[in-house]
């Protein structure tokens, strides 16, 4: 086993908690029980699929760090999620063009993690795709329905698109990891999957009748552990009880 191999499990597992964590914060607040319910039903779908990464990962490493090691006993710089995912919730627009961007994002990465070398990750890529099928169907139904809606809830999408854009090409810029991983036959290369994002994205963005912005600049940084000041916060709710009550089993 490589460092890159654990490594790079790993940050698949630190997009799913962190996203995870963020969606959790709608339960009780979603717009209508229905609503409530599936954004409640997304956030465990993430929390389960970062807490298998995070099994397969800690067995890679072969220390004595388990799942819950990896999610709780870890600082912010130890973090290697996209940015994309840190980010505070906003309304119900940008919550849902965040999370229709990464659900297609995620639908392409497990479509060809199918294929990975490693059976682990691609017994969890199995299981994934058919979660993020449905994901990328409810988040893009929602998107539809609200950039092509009244005046009100079509200017919050637009608003929420042009602030979320320039967090979404740090998706594609791979770095050594991803490189080491493509040429093993264990991950991809995330450029590869570029073209089919962007195209079901513009397809998407056209019948919510929203303006896809310019590929202007682009943040980047959350795979090397550098973080928006978000992150911090977010870890302080997140590991509470374990920073607390050092090694407790739930």
């Amino acid at each position: 086993m490589s460092s890159a191999h654990f490594e790079y499990v790993q940050r698949l597992g630190d997009n799913a908690l962190i996203l995870g964590q963020r969606l959790s914060a709608w339960c009780g607040h979603s717009p209508f029980l229905e609503e409530d319910i599936a954004m409640a039903n997304t956030a465990l779908d993430l929390i389960g699929r970062a807490r298998m990464l995070y099994t397969h990962a800690a067995q890679l490493e072969g220390s004595d760090r388990d799942e819950d090691a990896l999610a709780y006993g870890r600082d912010e710089r130890q973090f290697g999620n996209f940015l994309i995912c840190e980010l505070p919730n906003g309304d119900y627009a940008f919550t849902l063009l965040r999370q229709y961007l990464v659900d297609v994002y995620h639908h392409q990465l497990f479509l060809a993690l199918g294929t990975s070398s490693d059976p682990t990750l691609a017994a969890i890529a199995a299981k994934a795709v058919k979660e993020t099928a449905y994901h990328v169907r409810r988040s893009g139904d929602w998107v539809v329905r609200l950039g092509d809606g009244t005046q009100q809830s079509h200017s919050r999408c637009q608003l929420a698109l042009d602030e979320l854009w320039a967090y979404t090409g740090e998706l594609f810029a791979g770095d050594g990891i991803d490189q080491a991983m493509a040429a093993q036959g264990i991950g991809v290369d995330p450029a590869q999957l570029a073209p089919a994002w962007s195209e079901t994205v513009a397809n998407q963005l056209k019948q919510a009748t929203l303006q896809q912005p310019r590929d202007e600049w682009q943040a980047g940084g959350g795979r090397a552990g550098l973080h928006t000041e978000h992150m911090g916060h977010l870890l302080a709710e997140l590991q509470f009880m374990q920073r607390a009550y050092p090694g407790l089993k739930w």
